[in-house]
């Protein structure tokens, strides 16, 4: 049993250990918090955005979305041939293997591309895919995001702290 559980731990973490656990980032301005609630690309070109964001997607059990989000965007700024290698099989087996328990949700069709694009892969061969979650997170989670105690929260202890200074 204890080896049986320690096997699950295990499959549970991520191979990608360069993705810290919350990205480094300042305190936000209320306005920045407030730019949030007004489109989907200020919340996630916003490292803060994304940690308040990834810490709401942890709580609806679907933060592999935003991992694999980030990863892409990893992957796209690598320059070395070996490195894009190597970090496509990770984000493979992490987040498209049907055997990963952090599965992402793609359809047939993008993952039949990224299938034929891992015979050879690039900083690219996730786009199709790092789309879809993108348009899901946003169609999805991001409208349930803005309704939720975390950004409620965030927004009037900024706003609060704001006015008193």
């Amino acid at each position: 049993n204890e080896d049986r559980e320690r096997a699950w731990r295990a499959s549970r973490e991520t191979k990608l250990e360069t993705i810290p656990n919350c990205e480094a980032c300042a305190k936000p301005t209320p306005e920045e918090v407030r730019g949030w609630a007004q489109s989907f690309d200020k919340l996630m070109k916003s490292p803060a955005g994304r940690n308040v964001f990834r810490e709401f997607l942890r709580t609806e059990y679907s933060e592999e979305n935003m991992l694999f989000w980030l990863a892409c965007e990893e992957l796209k700024n690598e320059c070395n041939t070996h490195t894009i290698d190597e970090k496509a099989r990770m984000i493979y087996e992490d987040y498209i293997s049907i055997l990963s328990p952090k599965e992402v949700s793609l359809d047939s069709r993008v993952r039949e591309v990224i299938n034929r694009k891992m015979q050879e892969p690039s900083s690219h061969t996730f786009d199709d895919a790092q789309l879809q979650i993108y348009t899901l997170m946003h169609r999805d989670s991001y409208p349930r995001f803005l309704n939720s105690a975390i950004y409620k929260s965030l927004l009037q202890s900024v706003s609060r702290s704001s006015s008193e200074s």
